[in-house]
């Protein structure tokens, strides 16, 4: 027997939502950091409307909420001059905008979501070596009882840009660095510029930038996070500690000062101002790569050892998360026996293309800026939120329907103004999504009578039984519908925004994945094409 079902090596916040997810589902795992302490670094930053949507899912959205605050927007300068300034507003259509928190304070709120589920990390404890086969891994830890060898079903690598699993994976992580040194600092300024806009300052020469600034805000008084590059006096070789090649995050043991980041500001800041209150600084370089594969047998990679790319739009942790998150539920059911022989292959057929995408767009964003390849601002802000992801080519996904609205492989949109008996309010369809299993959602419309709802709650049982009972089924049902009485949980969409969101031909059938996405739609005639498509991911 197996001295766990999962191994995860890494506890930032990539491998902290694989173990939170996986004990969800009751998976047995272990989580091991080499670091005896968690870092306290402001490095990633920025949390995504569809990361919120995911730890809304966790658990942990009203405790991310409260730590935080809002990034409204940016305020751009050239040679002192304010030459834009974007707003970060969302359509009506998602529950969520833009999020500003030190990554310390994501990774706390994690970790204590996870000890709530009856799981520690175990720090100080280092992932030295693995061997994998056909039915599990074995692998070699260091920790502060001496090494141990444990034996796992799988391995799962969130374990950052100098990975010891995707090594051992023999893995190739094909790209190149940036030749500029960065450094970072959080501080506290006196400036007047508005509370949650963050500023890019720069200076050019015949059109050519040749200095520049950027400063995220963070929680607290007036504080932020600032960026720029390093000056000479703290440059440093790139290391070679890792004997990897990779030159990425923090290096050098020299940190700046505040002399040196209020030297920047004194040269760039938009209006005279003193920079205080040091907490934490670091010298960091930046690479763009990505690995060959997310997995090999039962061994996987996400986060930052599987890409790594700018900090631009503050896309790194939240796709690593999102890969977690994929992963999670697949995982789940494989260790339940559950699982299609081939749903683990899709965690690389889906979260591949995307890792790809975000690694090009983010290098193209650091040499343009975010955005300067549309004029729809509405497209770029979801693109920027990862609500735009599809896995439309995924082979656990349905082929595309006739109708409008969203297609299978995409976001399943959240849709308010519904209404259930019990509740005095209206109610949000992601307020009924289980974010742990399936959920099919049989769409009654203006035509529906009670004969069709007999039907409905007969289909409601053949998908929980093709879904080995990892499907929960909701009616929603047009106000004109005459459903009458019904042994399904019946919602009723009051306001017409899932019809207006969704946009069903007829009576239909809606399959929402775990992980939020769309796996199904069709009409509830063709009742066969959605047991067939629960039959791609369910054994």
């Amino acid at each position: 027997m197996n001295d766990v079902d999962v191994l995860i090596a890494g506890a930032g916040p990539i491998g902290l939502t694989a173990a939170i997810e996986l004990r969800r589902h009751g998976v047995r795992i272990r989580i091991v950091d080499p670091l005896v302490e968690p870092p306290q670094y402001a490095k990633a930053v920025g949390i995504q409307p569809r990361t919120l949507e995911i730890f809304e899912g966790m658990g942990v959205l009203r405790q991310v909420l409260d730590a935080g605050l809002e990034m409204r927007g940016q305020l751009m300068y050239v040679n002192g001059t304010e030459v834009a300034r974007i707003d970060l507003e969302m359509p009506a259509d998602v529950p969520f905008r833009f999020h500003c928190l030190p990554q310390y304070a994501t990774e706390r709120i994690l970790a204590e979501r996870l000890d709530d589920l009856g799981t520690t990390v175990d720090r100080g404890t280092r992932l030295l070596g693995f061997d994998h086969d056909a039915d599990g891994v074995t692998a070699t830890l260091d920790g502060p009882q001496g090494e141990e060898t444990i034996r796992c079903g799988y391995l799962v690598g969130c374990d950052g840009a100098h990975s010891t699993v995707r090594k051992g994976l023999g893995l190739t992580f094909e790209g190149a660095a940036f030749e500029e040194q960065y450094m970072l600092g959080d501080v506290a300024v006196d400036w007047s510029a508005p509370r949650g806009y963050s500023i890019r300052s720069t200076h050019q020469t015949d059109g050519v930038t040749d200095d520049g600034l950027v400063c995220i805000p963070l929680p607290g008084h007036r504080r932020y996070r600032m960026s720029m590059v390093v000056p000479d006096e703290l440059a440093s070789a790139p290391s070679t500690a890792s004997g990897d090649g990779v030159a990425h995050g923090f290096e050098g043991t020299r940190k700046p000062g505040l002399e040196h980041i209020q030297a920047v500001v004194d040269r760039l800041a938009p209006e005279p101002a003193t920079v205080s209150d040091l907490r934490w600084s670091s010298v960091f370089r930046i690479s763009h790569r990505i690995v060959d594969s997310y997995s090999r047998g039962r061994v996987f990679v996400a986060g930052d050892a599987a890409h790594i790319h700018p900090p631009t739009g503050a896309q790194g942790m939240n796709t690593g998360i999102q890969d977690a998150h994929n992963l999670a539920w697949k995982l789940a059911l494989a260790v339940d026996g559950l699982a299609a022989d081939d749903l683990l292959a899709t965690y690389d057929a889906e979260r591949r293309p995307v890792g790809e995408e975000v690694v090009g767009r983010t290098v193209r964003n650091a040499r343009e800026g975010v955005g300067a390849d549309s004029s729809d601002p509405s497209y770029v802000m979801r693109r920027e939120g990862q609500l735009l992801i599809s896995y439309a080519d995924s082979p656990i996904v349905a082929a595309p329907s006739d109708s409008g609205g969203p297609q299978p492989g995409e976001r399943a949109p959240d849709a308010s103004g519904l209404t259930r008996e019990v509740i005095s309010f209206d109610i949000r369809l992601y307020s009924l999504l289980d974010r742990r299993d399936h959920t099919a959602v049989l769409y009654a419309d203006a035509d529906a009578g009670p004969a069709e709802v007999v039907e409905f709650e007969d289909l409601a049982d053949r998908l929980r039984q093709a879904g080995r009972d990892r499907v929960g089924v909701y009616m929603v049902a047009s106000p004109e519908a005459q459903v009458g009485s019904t042994a399904l949980p019946l919602i009723r969409d009051s306001a017409g925004l899932f019809a207006a969101g969704y946009v069903p031909a007829s009576s239909s059938i809606f399959i929402v994945r775990p992980d939020g996405y769309l796996g199904y739609r069709g009409p509830t005639a063709d009742a066969a094409s959605a047991l067939d498509h629960l039959a791609l991911t369910f054994r």
